[in-house]
């Protein structure tokens, strides 16, 4: 016999679309097959049932039959007793003949016929052709008993005693006709009894076989859509960056081979992303040399040190050093966040007031939302909010870039709000400002590096799109998630982290 690991060996080396026509096919030759017993057993019953019609109606017809050629009997042998006539003798004799084939045939269809009626009524037939034979009336007969009429003639003897067998006999005929109609209720209760029995088996096995087809469906079903849901959960991991794991998919041959097709495109993406980060920690050190010694020779430039600079000179010079500092931000930034990507799998954590650091981080940035006149509140909800296992560094930056966002995009002496609460055994921060908003056609993609809005802040300095995409990277690496929530005003971002990572 085939083990479970030769069936499930057996079952991986066909494809996906095979083993799911084979769960539809193996499930329809079950339900079919029950349809066909079902339909197989209930022609056999309808058999069975015109058999027991016929056997009753039969047994009927043999009862009146044999009540109906008594009768005959009775009313030739007496006509043959009056009228001294011979076809009469012979009717009798037909009808008797006749009323024993009934008989014979009664006495084969009921098993349990009375063996004693039937007995008693052979015997009293016989006695009543036995009459009939020796009783030979004549009309000196019928004279001698108008002559003398004390003394019985042999006519009235026979008479009486005939008389007594036709008395009999419809007795016996009446009790054969009641065993008769018992083995016809017998015979049907019978059948019932039987298509009962059936029905029951019917019903059970049509319950049996949707239930073995649901639980068989629901296993080709699971079995089936586990590979389909690794393969979702790779493709997801994929999409997020994230090509740590190696990509092991089960089940279908067909599947399997695009797990590793799968796995491959990972570990293309992996060597694409890591000489991606090579490529930029080159490129901005090797930036930064000649940018250093650009801003070098600006500022050698303002302080005159070469000569007295005209006011147009100064101006191309001032554009210079203005320019400079700006790529050497944007150079520091893109530094930064190829940094944060790697730290991000890179925790240590500790317990953590978010409370108390939220607060710290409210006070380092005191002076930016100061200077703008803006109001920074923090709203803690009713009852205690735990401390929560994580990364104090990394949880502090990734708060202090959603305040400094807020600050950026904020109008003066306008407010942002905090909010701590704790929701189905979640620490849920928001962080709520007055600013433009998030555009819709940017709600999809404001957490990717470098993405620019097309909403900006007025009079404030073009960002570079790499502050809330360290927040979710950060926030990610402790097992949260950070979304955007939709207002009719500003921005409402929402930090969910669970207390237990």
């Amino acid at each position: 016999m085939l083990g479970r690991q030769d069936i499930s060996a057996m079952l991986a080396r066909l494809s996906f679309r095979q083993l799911l026509l084979a769960g539809f096919v193996f499930i329809a030759l079950l339900l079919s097959a029950t349809s066909l017993h079902t339909l197989l057993t209930l022609e056999r019953l309808a058999k069975h049932s015109r058999t027991v019609a016929r056997q009753a109606v039969k047994l009927t017809e043999d009862t009146q039959r044999l009540d109906e050629r008594t009768v005959a009997m009775e009313r030739s042998a007496r006509q043959y007793l009056v009228l001294d006539d011979t076809v009469f003798r012979t009717m009798f004799f037909t009808a008797w003949q006749e009323a024993q084939t009934s008989l014979k045939a009664l006495t084969l269809a009921i098993p349990n016929l009375p063996a004693q009626q039937v007995a008693e009524w052979n015997t009293q037939s016989e006695l009543a052709w036995k009459i009939l034979q020796e009783s030979k009336p004549s009309n000196n007969n019928k004279l001698s008993a108008l002559i003398k009429p004390n003394k019985p003639s042999t006519t009235s003897t026979n008479q009486q005693a005939l008389y007594q067998v036709f008395i009999r006999l419809p007795e016996i005929n009446n009790q054969l006709a009641l065993a008769s109609k018992r083995e016809i209720e017998r015979r049907n209760d019978l059948s019932l009894a039987d298509l009962e029995r059936q029905r029951h088996l019917l019903m059970s096995l049509l319950v049996g076989a949707m239930i073995l087809a649901i639980l068989l469906a629901l296993s080709f079903g699971m079995w089936l859509s586990r590979p389909l849901a690794q393969i979702e959960a790779v493709i997801e991991r994929l999409g997020e960056n994230k090509f740590d794991k190696t990509i092991d998919v089960s089940g279908p041959a067909d599947l399997r081979k695009l797990g590793q097709q799968l796995e491959w495109l990972r570990l293309r993406l992996a060597d694409l992303e890591a000489d991606k980060a090579r490529f930029l920690r080159h490129i901005s050190h090797e930036l930064k040399t000649p940018l250093a010694a650009l801003r070098e020779g600006v500022a050698l430039l303002e302080d005159e040190v070469v000569g007295t600079l005209s006011h147009q000179q100064r101006d191309i010079a001032r554009i210079l050093r203005q320019n400079t500092a700006s790529l050497q931000t944007q150079i520091e930034d893109l530094l930064r966040y190829n940094a944060a990507a790697f730290d991000a799998h890179q925790l240590h954590l500790s317990p953590v007031n978010p409370t108390y650091l939220l607060h710290t981080v409210i006070d380092d940035q005191r002076l930016q939302w100061q200077s703008r006149g803006l109001q920074v509140d923090l709203i803690e909800a009713p009852g205690h909010v735990g401390s929560i296992l994580a990364d104090a560094e990394k949880l502090g930056i990734s708060l202090a870039n959603l305040l400094a966002n807020a600050i950026r995009f904020s109008p003066l002496d306008g407010t942002i709000r905090f909010m701590i609460d704790t929701i189905n055994n979640q620490l849920c921060i928001d962080c709520i400002d007055q600013g433009p908003g998030v555009a819709t056609s940017d709600a999809a993609r404001i957490f990717d590096p470098f993405y620019q809005g097309i909403r900006q802040a007025s009079g404030a300095r073009s960002g570079n799109g790499i502050g809330l995409s360290i927040v979710e990277e950060y926030i990610v690496a402790h097992g949260g998630k950070i979304r955007l929530l939709q207002t009719n005003t500003g921005a409402h971002f929402r930090i969910e982290l669970p207390y237990e990572h």
